[in-house]
């Protein structure tokens, strides 16, 4: 058996389908059908149930897949115990980010690693969270960006900044002549949200457990965007007039939205708010690379002049919002 043989089961395990486990793996589906087979083959078992819509580990499937990501990984360590032994500013870096923070905070954070580490390509992935947490695992991503809470075994978290949620609405929106908004005063009006797996969408339902859909009213005022929608997608449905959304700091600037058409206010203390953290496996060496993204993140600006929208944040840097969490 080989590595590649053991990353294709895996794989499988976790799509349920051998398309799309061809499709992350960079093969044909012919080839990576052979290879699994030919495994079984060698292995005198069968580790998939096959049908005509999914593929299902077997029993004793689980136990193999369970011990080959146990072998991914330590195969892993290897190549970044011998990556050690180089420039760790050189080799490409990896990282995941999700899907609420890459667009905002990448942008911003490539410009100041190029100061940091100049000779460091960065290979960005966006996803959600529980795909990041499986891909950092397998070695398959350096470090990633995700909202706390996040707890993985071996994975280091080290908490980067506090973010605050902010309501966005359209200019002539009643809640427009509003300062700040409690989260009471969100319940007449249509509130748009992610759909399910978008972890921002758990955090502005604990922050604001009155949108939650009740038993009397299952769906409430709660309008969810389509699968796959972005935050972005939820501000162009505000400028349509479809309702308003609630967006973390970062992400209420930035975007093409026409700026006339959208007003962004803060919410009463106690104020609703995320913390992003930077997340890498315990075992990887290249810790002056983690420490150049890291600084990079501090150094980046909030959002550009143009992005302000008349907010006094220009100015402002990441640092500015670092929180006092601890490694862990």
């Amino acid at each position: 058996m080989t590595l590649t043989e053991l990353r294709y089961i895996v794989t499988l395990a976790q799509e349920q389908h051998f398309g799309n486990a061809a499709e992350r793996c960079n093969v044909s589906q012919p080839t990576l059908s052979i290879a699994v087979k030919k495994l079984e083959e060698e292995l005198d078992a069968i580790l998939f149930e096959r049908s005509k819509t999914r593929v299902k580990t077997t029993p004793l499937g689980e136990q193999i897949v369970a011990q080959a990501q146990r072998v991914l990984e330590q195969a892993s360590t290897i190549k970044d115990i011998a990556n050690s032994g180089k420039n760790q500013l050189t080799s490409p870096f990896h990282i995941g980010a999700i899907f609420t923070i890459g667009p905002y905070l990448l942008p911003r954070l490539i410009p100041e690693l190029l100061k940091q580490a100049p000779d460091m390509p960065l290979y960005i992935e966006e996803s959600y969270t529980a795909t990041l947490r499986k891909r950092i695992r397998q070695g398959e991503l350096d470090a990633i960006l995700v909202a706390l809470p996040f707890n993985e075994g071996d994975v280091v978290t080290q908490p980067l900044y506090d973010e605050s949620f902010v309501v966005l609405m359209g200019h002539e929106h009643p809640l427009a002549k509003e300062k700040e908004i409690q989260p009471l005063q969100l319940d007449p009006y249509n509130v748009l949200l992610l759909g399910e797996g978008h972890c921002f969408r758990d955090q502005v339902l604990e922050a604001c457990p009155n949108l939650k859909p009740s038993i009397d009213d299952p769906k409430g005022k709660i309008r969810t965007a389509a699968e796959g929608s972005s935050l972005e997608t939820l501000k162009y449905m505000v400028a349509s007039g479809l309702g308003i959304t609630i967006l973390p700091q970062s992400a209420a600037g930035a975007g093409h939205t026409a700026s006339d058409l959208l007003t962004v206010r803060p919410f009463a203390d106690p104020v609703p708010k995320r913390t992003v953290a930077l997340a890498w496996r315990a075992s990887f060496p290249r810790l002056k690379a983690i420490d150049a993204v890291r600084k990079s993140i501090q150094d980046s600006p909030i959002c550009s002049d143009e992005e302000c929208s008349g907010e006094e944040c220009a100015d402002l840097t990441y640092s500015d919002l670092t929180c006092s969490g601890n490694v862990r």
